[in-house]
């Protein structure tokens, strides 16, 4: 591998100064080989450097060609120690050269200094080579400088830490494949002046700083571990002193800030409010006042609401206006069919009588002219028409017969001529025996109804008006009311309504409309019978004298074997108190319905059975 060329010696095997009369170097051998340029620069730089330890480097005589040959170091003996040593650098150091003749072996007598390891050298490889040994060779015709004198140590002086490499590596240098690598060293403190080391294996000293290549700062930052103490109690300290907060009383803190914070706001908050309302109270505001309103909602109901219900029904319901001979009323209706027949009550229409004049107002706003198709005195039912009036909306008619005591009812009529007036209420009683009329003292002119009762404020005007339930359909007509003077009349009670109201049963009114509208008549149905109407007893007493006979012969109450003098206290299973209800009852049928009496006659009681016959209404 060396190709024959001489083998270049290695700085860690060239030979060291020593002191002058301890021991001298011997001849001299150049072992670089041919080619070798000794005064390149990198030789240059390896011969003027100075060691770490202070060994002195001779300078090399530039002025020489010739090449020098170092012998190869003789095996080293154990370093002598002695206490106050100094380095070239000024550092005390506790291994000197050994001192005193016969102190070494090998070539000549000559001490060696001990090599300082290479981990104290700084920079790359070569750089440690240029700067760890001595140099090459003395230059000739120069004298080595002086080395530091040292005492001679005593024979059985402690070995040297490491010994040789064999494979002439560096001391504590990078080891190879084929050497261990180097045990940990731990430095130790350097003994005062004058005072001896402990026997022992020793610590390497700390290596000198090598020249920096350039000049080194003046100032330089001071170290972090300078103040440090050991012993201090643990916990980050700021530059004043003081512990720094963990993080966990810093967010303490924090929400302790923040709820102050929040607390101040509310109070400057709350007076700031309580002061500007108070100005307010007192000052009626700043500005013009503006009032908060709901927004504008859609005008839909629910269908069984009272709103609901007369949002249906009012386009039914008509406002009659009737003049006669000296007289003018006001009454409500509602239509029946496309055809213009409108049911009213007959009190409403009876001031025109034959030559009168009945208008018709709907509630759109449009009027016409209505004529009477029929009407009559004992069911207080009247039908008008009108003529040339088109997108007519018949009521819807329900049934009487399903109504219960509690139902909710509407009413829609024309209280003292305020049309479209809409009131409710709720069912008070069925089948209550009213009667009305009767000023002409013969009896033509009284009405008996077999009324509903309703709470449903009702006022004259409200006659003829329909009264509906939750499904805007006509269950009752309405047609008295109780006034507060203790009179009982459909046009009479001015004073007003006192929720005692009284409407005539569809069902009734039905069948009363068909017949004045086909006919112009209604029929009504009769027992047969004259009954007494001055008798103050329990129940309807048939009269024993006055004119014609008491039983009519061949009719339903001679058939069913009724006698002058019998008392009859029930109809169908109902009790009747007075002839009043007897001939409500009875009116409460059709004609050719069954009915069965109870009778009492004499100290007896008997139940019959009978058809009801037919009698034209006047």
């Amino acid at each position: 591998m060396n190709e024959g060329k001489p083998t270049k010696a290695k700085w860690w095997s060239r030979p060291r100064q020593v002191p002058p009369g301890v021991g001298e170097v011997g001849p001299v051998e150049d072992i670089s080989g041919p080619g070798v340029d000794r005064d390149s620069d990198a030789n240059r730089h390896s011969d003027t450097n100075l060691h770490s330890d202070g060994d002195h480097r001779p300078e090399r005589d530039h002025q020489s060609d010739g090449d020098y040959e170092l012998d190869r170091p003789a095996t080293v003996t154990a370093p002598t120690c002695v206490a106050g040593a100094v380095d070239a650098a000024g550092t005390a150091s506790p291994y000197v050269a050994p001192a005193g003749p016969g102190a070494g072996s090998g070539v000549g007598d000559g001490d060696f200094e001990l090599e300082r390891p290479a981990a104290a050298l700084q920079g790359s490889a070569p750089d440690a080579e240029a700067l760890a040994g001595p140099s090459d060779a003395v230059p000739a015709g120069r004298a080595p400088e002086a080395a530091v004198p040292a005492q001679q140590a005593p024979e059985d002086r402690p070995r040297p830490l490491h010994d040789p490499d064999p494979y002439s590596t560096p001391p504590y240098g990078e080891p190879g494949p084929w050497a261990p690598a180097p045990p940990v060293q731990h430095p130790a403190a350097t003994p005062a002046h004058g005072t001896a080391m402990p026997p022992g294996p020793r610590p390497l000293p700390a290596p000198a700083p090598l020249p920096a290549p350039y000049p080194s700062n003046p100032h330089p930052a001071p170290a972090p571990w300078q103040n440090y103490d050991p012993w201090a109690a643990p916990g980050p300290l700021q530059q004043n002193g003081a512990a720094v907060e963990t993080k966990t009383q810093r967010h303490k803190r924090a929400r302790k800030a923040l709820v102050l914070g929040a607390v101040a706001l509310a109070l400057v908050s709350g007076g700031v409010g309580g002061a500007v309302g108070a100005y307010l109270e007192r000052n009626g505001g700043v500005g013009d006042i503006t009032l908060p309103q709901a927004p504008k909602e859609a005008p839909g109901r629910a269908t069984d609401s009272v709103a609901g219900i007369a949002a249906r029904a009012l386009p039914s319901v008509v406002t009659l206006h009737v003049r006669g001979s000296g007289e003018a009323d006001t009454g409500t209706g509602f239509v029946l069919d496309t055809q213009g027949h409108i049911l009213t009550n007959n009190h409403v229409v009876e001031p025109a009588g034959s030559g009168g004049e009945i208008t018709v107002t709907f509630s759109g706003g449009e009027s016409a002219r209505a004529t009477v198709v029929g009407r009559d005195r004992g069911y207080d039912l009247a039908v008008v028409k009108v003529s040339g009036v088109v997108g007519l909306r018949p009521m819807a008619l329900g049934n009487s017969d399903s109504v219960q005591v509690g139902d909710p009812v509407v009413a829609i009529g024309a209280p003292f001529d305020l049309a479209n007036t809409v009131t409710s209420g709720i069912i008070s009683a069925k089948e209550r025996p009213i009667t009305a009329g009767g000023a002409k003292g013969d009896g033509s002119d009284v009405s008996y109804v077999d009324a509903l009762q309703t709470d449903a404020p009702i006022n004259p005007g409200n006659s003829g008006g329909p009264l509906l339930d939750t499904r805007a359909r006509v269950i009752g007509i309405n047609s008295a009311i109780r006034s507060a003077d203790g009179g009982t009349d459909l046009q009479g009670g001015q004073a007003g309504s006192i929720g005692l109201g009284f409407a005539i049963p569809v069902n009734q009114a039905r069948r009363v409309a068909e017949e004045l509208i086909n006919t112009g008549r209604a029929t009504h149905p009769v027992i047969g019978v004259m009954l007494d109407m001055d008798y103050t007893g329990d129940g309807a007493r048939v009269r024993t004298k006055g004119g014609g006979a008491p039983v009519t012969a061949g009719g339903p109450g001679a058939k069913a074997g009724i006698k002058a003098g019998d008392v009859i206290t029930e109809v169908d299973g109902q009790r009747v108190h007075s002839g009043e209800e007897l001939i409500v009852k009875t009116r409460a049928h059709r004609p050719g319905d069954r009915l069965r009496l109870t009778l009492r006659r004499g100290g007896s009681q008997r139940t019959v059975t009978l058809v009801l016959g037919s009698a034209s209404g006047g």
